[in-house]
């Protein structure tokens, strides 16, 4: 066997296709910044189709990227059949020892950071889904907040968090500072908290994806052991389903940024880290026309996606294939 990667990023960039990334190499070009994760030594594709539809939604997309299964559309972290509950690579992991961080730039019930924690026949019963995470036992989590913290006779999202030891938070440098060793970072604790600002409306005040990934790396390093730590730019997908293009590069800069900070640490650990950079699928169906950028729709496709693989076993992630086997690769360091 192989020796396994001690520390494991895994990057999901929701609705990042191909065209986004022509589109976002271009722009980078032009504006003389540059893409982090285009110069990772292994490139792959993968397709993305769910157990019943060529074209996926996120749920059951991330199910395929976390627990290496298909699923329906709008099922999250249970098969098909909407009985039998999948186990996230995260949770597998956990059991060999990793902590584990979930970190997204929307809220921390929506559809790929739940699919790392969660388990629902439906993808929008997010206060269900928020329960989950006390069960989790996992280290770290952030985003903007939650959906829905409250529900009519049942315990808030954030008690329920506190009677399970989880220190939540509202700044960085209160996570910063915390003594906890399960910590919960999110931009607010009002209601129905959707999205962090699109990266190019930020305030000096809002969290961008660069400072919660360098602050979930402070978080899992502090008890030295291995980690496992997933990240979403999930603001990618917003941009390209309004066809904003502005706000769409934004993005995609803010999830190199933030992958920058893991190639940082990478070149501290290299031969102990393993970086992998993917989508759940394509939103917006982009492509490149007389050097401008067309969208043709406001939805997702049923396009392959692009995967990026840096460190310790990233020659496995070269090719196509489908995104059920991002998982099973992985898995093959432990088993």
């Amino acid at each position: 066997m192989a020796q396994s990667p001690k520390y494991i990023f895994y990057f999901i960039g929701d609705g990042f296709g191909i065209g986004a990334l022509t589109f976002a190499e271009n722009k980078a070009t032009e504006s003389g910044d540059s893409l982090c994760f285009s110069q990772f030594p292994v490139t792959g594709l993968i397709t993305t189709h769910s157990a019943n539809n060529l074209v996926t939604c996120s749920s059951a997309a991330v199910t395929a990227l976390a627990c290496g299964e298909k699923t329906n559309n709008n099922m999250l972290g249970v098969a098909s059949d909407s009985v039998r509950v999948l186990t996230p690579v995260s949770t597998i992991l956990q059991q060999q020892g990793y902590l584990v961080g979930i970190a997204t730039s929307v809220s921390i019930d929506h559809a790929t950071p739940a699919g790392f924690y969660a388990h629902s026949a439906s993808r929008r019963s997010y206060y269900d889904i928020a329960k989950q995470i006390s069960n989790s036992g996992f280290e770290f989590f952030a985003g903007s907040g939650f959906l829905k913290p409250e529900l009519k006779d049942s315990i808030s999202i954030f008690s329920l968090l506190e009677e399970n030891n989880y220190f939540i938070s509202n700044s960085i440098s209160q996570c910063s500072d915390s003594k906890s060793f399960k910590n919960i970072l999110i931009q607010t604790t009002e209601k129905d908290v959707k999205q962090l600002p699109f990266s190019i409306y930020k305030e000096e005040d809002d969290f961008t994806l660069a400072q919660i990934t360098q602050l979930g790396i402070e978080k899992l390093c502090s008890q030295n052991k291995p980690f496992f730590f997933m990240v979403e730019g999930g603001l990618i997908d917003w941009a390209a389903h309004d066809n904003l293009v502005e706000e769409l590069y934004g993005e995609i800069k803010e999830f190199s940024d933030a992958i920058e900070v893991a190639l940082k640490f990478y070149k501290q650990h290299p031969k102990e880290t393993l970086i992998i950079a993917t989508a759940d699928h394509e939103t917006g169906g982009i492509f490149i026309d007389l050097n401008d950028i067309d969208f043709t729709t406001n939805e997702h496709t049923g396009n392959i996606v692009p995967v990026f693989a840096i460190g310790v076993g990233a020659e496995n992630f070269s090719g196509l294939f489908d995104n059920t086997k991002i998982i099973k690769k992985l898995l093959k360091f432990f088993y």
